[in-house]
């Protein structure tokens, strides 16, 4: 990518004897609130390190260079996302554009925290490569412990975890911040990741930043939902929740046949999988009036009157009946001229 100058704080290099004493009270930290018995309960970041340890059997002293998938394998699941990651990539690029200038990555995984698509600065590049935030690696809880990526899939929401707040003490020096991607089946399907390593990067930028990326992986969500059905109407439903992509997908019969993971749960659908097809009108509580076929024949005849811009012979023909049938079944359904 190209990179934008511009005047920044230095970017953390790898650990070095000034930072020993650092790494070693953070390891104590961690195992400190494993072993206790209530701060799990108390806070999402101590359950996550205590999965770290319990579930996955992590060390937070561990120094191991970061896992990635070989060249092959990478190949096999970008393909898989394919049609996903060609939605995807303007975005990033946007994404990209408003945050690379200040030393960060974006980073884009499937739903196991590999990573599929990168976005740095050509002199950042080394630094990341370094922090092993790179093309093929694995960044799930699993491997890395906390971390923005993992912990933003294994919870399926939006998280920011700042410096020291990571598992693994050799990864104290960054700060990340996520989203999660669910797919037209209501699955979580990648995460969206920026990640930076700079030395002075403070909580309240981690916010601003974070806002970005939900507001990114929300509008990348509802892109390919689109994309998932080209022949469907898309109504896009009012929703409390801001960061929630709402929208529901409606076939040529008023059958609702797909949602999004907001969608789903803000009209109690299922929260995963196929939808069991229902009338649009059962979701938007559109039951007043006729009802039944009278119901059906109504809307039918006001779309037709609609398309002819009330020009009633135009409409009767677009039926397929005569104009004085036409206007027999409007005066039935009490539809003025």
């Amino acid at each position: 990518m190209r990179d934008c100058s511009v005047r920044r704080a230095p970017l953390s290099s790898a650990p070095g004897g000034a930072a020993i004493s650092r790494h070693a009270h953070h390891i104590d930290r961690v195992l400190e609130s494993v072993s206790s018995g209530s701060a799990a309960a108390r806070s999402a970041l101590a359950a996550s390190w205590q999965r770290s340890v319990q579930h996955h059997g992590l060390d937070p002293a561990e120094h191991r260079e970061a896992r990635r998938v070989g060249t092959d394998a990478l190949t096999a699941r970008r393909a898989q996302l394919d049609s996903f990651l060609t939605v995807s990539r303007p975005k990033l690029d946007q994404l990209f554009g408003l945050v690379g200038s200040s030393g960060c990555g974006v980073l884009l995984t499937d739903a196991d925290g590999i990573v599929l698509e990168q976005r740095c600065s050509d002199s950042d590049a080394a630094v990341f490569q370094s922090w092993g935030l790179a093309l093929g690696a694995d960044w799930s809880e699993a491997h890395e412990g906390t971390n923005g990526i993992g912990t933003c899939l294994a919870e399926k929401t939006q998280v920011i975890i700042h410096r020291d707040e990571h598992f693994f003490a050799r990864n104290i020096g960054m700060s990340c911040m996520d989203a999660p991607i669910f797919g037209p089946d209501g699955r979580v399907l990648a995460a969206l990741d920026v990640s930076s390593a700079r030395a002075d990067q403070t909580a309240g930028y981690n916010r601003l930043i974070a806002a970005m990326v939900t507001q990114t992986a929300r509008a990348i969500e509802a892109d390919y939902f689109r994309a998932s059905y080209p022949g469907a109407r898309i109504v896009v439903a009012g929703a409390e929740d801001a960061d929630a992509a709402m929208l529901i997908a409606v076939d040529a019969d008023d059958l609702v046949i797909g949602a999004t993971r907001g969608a789903r749960r803000a009209f109690r659908l299922e929260l995963s999988g196929a939808l069991k097809p229902r009338p649009a009108s059962d979701l938007f509580g559109r039951e007043d009036g006729p009802t039944g076929f009278e119901r059906a024949e109504r809307a039918a005849v006001i779309r037709a009157l609609s398309r002819a811009q009330g020009n009633v012979t135009e409409a009767a023909r677009a039926l397929g009946v005569g104009r004085a049938t036409l206007y027999r079944r409007m005066k039935r359904l009490s539809i003025g001229e």
